[in-house]
């Protein structure tokens, strides 16, 4: 059993899009820039999702990442303020 949550059935977005990932309506005019609360959205998602596939590869690869860890902790020792 998977420890992800369920995505709700209308989720897929458009046939041949992967899963949670959601195009812009087709009423959206592409020459028109984005609001900066749609790009601040899409930012806080993309880093939500960044997040989620560092801790997954956390999990599935623990000796790399405790080797990570390790060189992060030696950087953050040698470096001067």
């Amino acid at each position: 059993m998977s420890d992800l949550p369920d995505l709700p059935a209308d989720a897929s977005g458009p046939a041949g899009a992967p899963a949670g990932r959601r195009t812009k309506s087709a009423g959206t005019d592409p020459d028109k820039p984005e609001s900066e609360a749609e790009r601040r959205r899409r930012r806080a998602q993309f880093l939500r999702d960044l997040a989620e596939a560092r801790e997954l590869r956390a999990r599935v690869q623990p000796r790399r990442a405790k080797a990570a860890r390790l060189r992060h902790a030696m950087r953050m020792r040698t470096f001067r303020w």
